[in-house]
């Protein structure tokens, strides 16, 4: 039998079907094969793409997932953050309407409607990484329950024996946790838990101007909450070309947001139903009194309770699983995939190394994780997008370049649309 399912809130129709095709409560675990040629644990992108790739290849494949399968860009991450990030547009393109001529009687959000329907639309979208399907379509040997290594080429869920040829580590990553006095006890939201939301919160602090601090303070911002957002440095997105992370930080602040960078959060406290952040900023503290807490200041690495020893495997608390460029662990039997080892925690990531991972380990390939290029994208109004080396990259790395700019003030559809805050960069090498 399966662990027991997974609690996900609101317990209303669409989660309960999206619990039914991802953690089914009657589920029952099949009898193990004598040995599997891939074993993958967790079923999160790089799970799914590395259990369904390998098994329509003709390999016999297991699957194990503890919690739910579709890992976090179903359950938590891409599919629910897309829905609110669309409802939030929509508010804002009601209340922008007149611009083009379109008068609208004032709108109001209605806020648990808006989560209602992206829990339905949610739903539907597990189907596709739904355990029968896995099952009943792809032929891959579905177990529920905590994966831990038994040696070198074994595999225990629960007292079940999973013997395999080569294994797939793809157990994600989670939310970190602020290591911040008085924090646990005043209660926050990250990304694994603000999508259970059915009521909007009047006034949110944000922890991080990441790609997830931004994308949800300027959602919840349009949707009408007073949104801060807490910044350790000097400007929000530093992973992003400082150009269009300041035209980002514009947009935020056009919207609503309030942004405070150098801020030490110092602690946390809650009175009543209140929750008081501390910080210090300029050498002066500040309190600030709201309904909720999100935190979104980067994500731990799931590398606890898989017996990691017990094959070989080097880990690091902190980076995760140690790979080489062929994606091996230090057990040349096992490899990994997705955000339990790479620095690049996006879906797409995680899908193109289970690519690699198949062809290395079934078929004696040596693909290179190096030889990738990663686009990535903030879903910000505007968003930001990019592929290969920044221009701070580039001059870092000491070689001369060309950079060629584009704002879309001069870009005729962009006009018409009325959306000329942005551009598009290009950076050649020189010749």
């Amino acid at each position: 039998m399966s662990d027991e399912t997974p609690l996900i809130l609101p317990g209303d129709e669409h989660n309960r079907r999206l619990v039914e095709n991802v953690h089914p409560a009657a589920w029952k675990n099949p009898e193990p094969a004598t040995q599997y040629d891939l074993v993958v644990i967790g079923a999160g992108t790089a799970g799914l793409v590395a259990a369904a790739g390998a098994a329509g290849l003709g390999a016999k494949v297991a699957l194990i997932e503890r919690r739910l399968m579709g890992g976090d860009c179903l359950n938590v991450g891409c599919i629910p953050s897309k829905g609110m990030i669309r409802a939030a547009r929509a508010a804002y393109d009601v209340r922008a309407a007149a611009e083009f001529g379109v008068i609208c009687k004032e709108a109001s959000l209605d806020f648990g409607k808006a989560m209602e329907r992206m829990r339905r639309i949610r739903a539907g979208i597990s189907s596709h990484d739904s355990a029968e399907r896995f099952r009943n379509q792809l032929g891959v040997d579905v177990f529920f329950g905590n994966a831990m290594f038994a040696g070198p080429e074994a595999v225990e869920v629960g007292i079940t024996l999973l013997r395999f040829k080569k294994a797939a580590i793809c157990t994600g990553a989670r939310a970190a946790a602020p290591s911040v006095p008085g924090m646990e006890e005043a209660g926050y939201l990250t990304n694994e838990t603000v999508f259970q939301l059915t009521e909007l919160p009047r006034s949110l602090a944000v922890i991080g101007g990441g790609p997830i601090g931004c994308e949800l303070a300027q959602a919840f911002s349009r949707m009408g909450s007073k949104v801060t957002v807490f910044q350790r440095g000097n400007r929000i997105l530093p992973r992003e070309d400082p150009d269009a992370a300041a035209l980002i930080h514009r947009a935020l602040e056009r919207d609503g947001v309030e942004l405070l960078f150098q801020a030490k959060l110092v602690r946390a406290t809650k009175r009543g139903k209140e929750k008081i952040v501390v910080i210090e900023q300029d050498g002066k503290s500040r309190e600030l009194i709201v309904d909720e807490i999100m935190v979104g200041v980067g994500r731990t690495p799931n590398v606890e309770g898989l017996g990691l020893e017990q094959a070989g495997i080097a880990y690091d608390a902190q980076k995760g699983v140690l790979i080489n460029d062929r994606l091996q662990t230090t057990n040349s039997q096992v490899y990994a995939a997705g955000d339990i080892c790479s620095s690049y925690k996006f879906t797409h990531a995680a899908d193109a190394m289970a690519r690699i991972v198949i062809a290395n380990a079934l078929f004696g390939a040596r693909q290179k994780a190096s030889a990738l290029v990663i686009p990535w994208c903030t879903y910000t109004d505007p968003e930001a997008a990019h592929v290969g080396m920044t221009g701070l990259e580039v001059t870092a790395g000491g070689i001369d370049q060309v950079t060629l700019t584009v704002p879309l003030s001069e870009v005729d559809r962009a006009l018409l649309d009325g959306e000329t805050d942005g551009f598009a960069r290009v950076h050649l090498k020189k010749g």
